[in-house]
C-alpha cells in the first residue's frame, strides 16, 4: 500500500525550490492513477495560493534537425548567466505511440542540466496527446511556484503538438534552417498562423549568406499569410552553436511580451484557462469511458464487428456511449 502524499510538505518543498520536491511534484500531476489525480489538484490549488509574478512562458518548436536542444541551452544558458531561474519542459506526442520519451534532453543539454539555476524535465508518457498537455501545464504552475521566472516549452513532434503548445504559453517561437532551393519547403501555412518569432538557425559559416535570404523571404511569407495582423512576427538568424543572434531572439520575444502588456497578458492566460478546462473535462471523460464496467462489457463485440464489416463506426460508438450512459445511470 503506498503512503499518502503530504500535499502540504510538497507544497512548502515547492515554494523553497527543493529540486527533488519539485520533481516530486511534477511526477504527481503527471501520474495518471486516481489517488494522485485528487492530491494534484490539492497541490495545484496550494500552489495557486502562492504570489509570483507571472513567469514568462515560451514555446520552441522547429523542423527536424534545427538544433532545438542546441538553441535551448545556448538560451537557457545566457539566461541564467543573467540571474533568471529557467525551466525546461518537453512536449513529445511520439511518446503517446510508446509510452515515453524519445528525448535524451539531459545528455543533449549538458551545461544546462548541472546548472543550479535551470530545471529540465523530459517529456511525460501520458497516454494522449491531450494527457501530455495536462501534465505539461500542471508542470509549469509547478515550476512558477518553484521560483523559475522563465518556461521553455519544447515541442519534438509536427502538427497538432505544435498548435497544442502555443495555446499554452505567452509567445510562439519558431525555429527554422536555410534551404537550398525552395527555402519555405517543408514549413506548412498552419506554423506561420501561430508564430510570434522565428529564427532561422544555424547561421554560421559558409550558411550565413543563405540564413539571411532565407529569413528575407519568410518575412515575405509571414506578411502573405498574417496580412495587417496587429503584430507582426519578426524573423531574425541566429547561430545557437556560436551563440551570434541568440540574444536578439530573446529581445524579440520580450517586444512581443511587451506588445501584450500586462492586460493582454492576462486575457490571453484567462482563454487559456477556459481552454485547459475544457481539455481536462475531456481527459476525464475518456478516462472514465475506459473505465466504465458497461463499455468494458461490450467492448469486445464491438471491436470485433467494426473489423469484421458488420458495425459501421459510427453506430459503434453510439453502442459504446449507450453502454456508458446505462451505467452512469
Amino acid at each position: 500500500m503506498p503512503r499518502p502524499v503530504d500535499v502540504p510538505a510538497l507544497v512548502e518543498g515547492v515554494v523553497a525550490g527543493r529540486r527533488a520536491d519539485v520533481s516530486r511534484a511534477i511526477t504527481l500531476v503527471e501520474s495518471s492513477r486516481t489517488e494522485h489525480r485528487a492530491a494534484a489538484r490539492e497541490l495545484l490549488t496550494g500552489l495557486a495560493a502562492v504570489e509570483r509574478p507571472p513567469a514568462t512562458r515560451v514555446g520552441i518548436s522547429g523542423v527536424p534537425g534545427v538544433g532545438k536542444s542546441t538553441f535551448i541551452e545556448s538560451l537557457g544558458t545566457r539566461l541564467t548567466g543573467a540571474g533568471h531561474r529557467v525551466g525546461v519542459l518537453a512536449v513529445d506526442p511520439s511518446s503517446v505511440r510508446t509510452g515515453g520519451s524519445v528525448l535524451g534532453d539531459k545528455t543533449r543539454m549538458a551545461a544546462l542540466a548541472v546548472d543550479p539555476r535551470a530545471f529540465i524535465r523530459p517529456s511525460p508518457s501520458a497516454g494522449t496527446l491531450g494527457g501530455v498537455a495536462r501534465a505539461t501545464v500542471q508542470a509549469m504552475v509547478v515550476l512558477e511556484a518553484a521560483g523559475h521566472d522563465v518556461v521553455l516549452v519544447e515541442t519534438v513532434g509536427v502538427g497538432q503538438s505544435e498548435v497544442t503548445v502555443a495555446g499554452m504559453v505567452d509567445t510562439f517561437l519558431f525555429l527554422t534552417l536555410a534551404r537550398t532551393g525552395d527555402q519555405l519547403q517543408g514549413i506548412k501555412k498552419g506554423i506561420l498562423e501561430i508564430a510570434d518569432v522565428v529564427a532561422v538557425n544555424k547561421a554560421d559559416g559558409d550558411h550565413e549568406a543563405d540564413a539571411r535570404v532565407a529569413a528575407r523571404e519568410l518575412a515575405g511569407a509571414l506578411r502573405l499569410v498574417r496580412g495587417h495582423a496587429e503584430w507582426a512576427p519578426p524573423v531574425v538568424t541566429c547561430s545557437a552553436l556560436t551563440g551570434a543572434g541568440v540574444d536578439d531572439v530573446w529581445q524579440r520575444v520580450a517586444e512581443h511580451r511587451e506588445h501584450l502588456g500586462v492586460d493582454g497578458l492576462a486575457h490571453k492566460r484567462a482563454e487559456q484557462q477556459l481552454d485547459f478546462m475544457w481539455a481536462l473535462v475531456r481527459d476525464e471523460l475518456a478516462q472514465r469511458l475506459r473505465s466504465s464496467a458497461g463499455v468494458a462489457a461490450v467492448r469486445d463485440d464491438v471491436r470485433r464487428a467494426v473489423l469484421a464489416g458488420e458495425l459501421p463506426a459510427p453506430l459503434a460508438a453510439d453502442r459504446l456511449l449507450a453502454a456508458y450512459d446505462t451505467g452512469t445511470n
